[in-house]
């Protein structure tokens, strides 16, 4: 028998889930300074990108790329940034971030930058709302 999939806690714990996509669980960061977005492969034991089949890969990407502009269409964004890094959460997950000029680390990276700050109330829900509806998903359950 296989294992089944499962969040990492930290992820699991930072985010607030928007939906699963046909391969990724997209998240939403719970962090204010930034419209942030987590995508997660639904796959068991991977930590890199190249851990991935060759379909996979490419429908990670895609999925990326849907989320980038879920994202630009949901709020402003001057810039998207993109990255896998995995240095502290091994699970492998892509990051895809709307950056603005003049955010809390423009113009440097966001990770490691500071600490994060709360959504107001209900503030990430909407967003989670607006990504969820541009992406053609359901509300979790």
């Amino acid at each position: 028998m296989s294992a089944a999939f499962e969040l990492d806690a930290r992820l699991a714990g930072d985010t607030l889930v928007v939906g699963d996509l046909p391969l990724s669980r997209v998240l939403l960061m719970r962090d204010s300074r930034y419209a942030w977005l987590v995508l997660v492969p639904r796959r068991v034991g991977l930590v890199e990108v190249s851990d991935l089949g060759d379909d996979e890969r490419a429908a990670l990407w895609r999925e990326v790329d849907l989320a980038g502009q879920a994202l630009r269409a949901a709020g402003p964004c001057d810039k998207l940034n993109i990255g896998a890094l995995g240095n502290i959460v091994r699970q492998l997950h892509v990051h895809v971030v709307a950056r603005r000029e003049g955010d809390a680390a423009w113009p440097g990276p966001v990770w490691g930058f500071g600490k994060a700050e709360a959504y107001a109330g209900g503030e990430a829900e909407r967003i989670a709302e607006a990504v969820r509806q541009e992406l053609g998903l359901s509300t979790p359950p």
